[in-house]
């Protein structure tokens, strides 16, 4: 199958109700995303005369990993769009489980990226400038280095504190979605939620630092939901192991009151970065 000749735009916010549209709309493929590392398919999803452009990645395109069980990746990445809801961010875009052209799989409202938003950089000189938050230091060539750094953006650091929920261990460049409206969205989330910490992120300049107010209401929310309607939602996606161990995390995160740092038995920043 070749990959889609033109994407055309839409906005994450055009229906009224995304994640009906996604889960009973007639799904169709269009093209291959190329560039995925598991099937992706690029389709539309059309009910009652609404239509939207969304990605589909059936399970049966999932490849096995040493350190998550087969066929889970899809449950995992609408696990979590379920914490991102919850959290009030809207983080992720709207992802549901369904059937499809190639058996069940994720499929996930489709998000315009702004190219003129800039979130990473590689700058000269060993501190960042201010509004940006240093990562760390990567070869560019010709035995030069330079400064990977992202934006101090309250919208990545919003990120940061769901990828610390939900274990993200893949926090790529190319995952983070700014839209023209001024939204962000995180996507690629089926390696997460493992019971050990796995967490790798381009995200860490906040590391150390008080979590803000905000986060820390925004966590104990989701204690709570995690003991009610989003403990319910987790138990038909993940293992009881894995929503137990992300109530802990909850609990770290607000104990600490510190945005996390890395761990040391894993590498913290995925590769490749971007």
């Amino acid at each position: 199958m070749s990959a889609p000749e033109r994407i055309p735009p839409r906005s994450v916010t055009a229906d009224p109700d995304p994640a009906e549209l996604l889960a009973r709309g007639e799904l169709s493929v269009r093209g291959r995303i190329r560039e995925a590392s598991n099937a992706a398919l690029f389709c539309t999803v059309t009910l009652d005369g609404r239509k939207a452009s969304c990605v589909y990645k059936p399970v049966a395109g999932e490849r096995p990993l040493w350190d998550f069980p087969d066929g889970t990746l899809a449950a995992r990445e609408v696990a979590a769009y379920e914490v991102s809801e919850a959290t009030g961010w809207g983080l992720v875009p709207p992802t549901v489980l369904r059937d499809g052209p190639y058996g069940e799989g994720m499929c996930q409202l489709w998000i315009d990226v702004h190219a003129e938003a800039e979130l990473l950089a590689l700058v000269d000189g060993e501190e960042p400038e201010p509004g940006w938050k240093a990562i760390g230091f990567a070869e560019v060539g010709e035995g030069r280095t330079a400064l990977l750094v992202h934006a101090d953006d309250e919208r990545l650091r919003r990120l940061a504190v769901l990828d610390a929920v939900i274990n993200n261990a893949d926090r790529k460049g190319g995952h983070l979605m700014p839209t023209a409206d001024g939204r962000l969205y995180g996507i690629d989330h089926g390696v997460t939620f493992n019971v050990e910490d796995k967490l790798r992120t381009l995200l860490w300049g906040w590391a150390g630092e008080p979590l803000t107010p905000e986060a820390v209401d925004v966590l104990k929310g989701l204690r709570d939901a995690l003991d009610g309607h989003l403990g319910e939602r987790l138990a038909g996606l993940i293992t009881a192991a894995e929503t137990e161990a992300t109530r802990a995390r909850v609990d770290a995160l607000l104990t600490s009151g510190l945005h996390p740092e890395p761990g040391g038995e894993w590498p913290a920043i995925p590769w490749p970065p971007v």
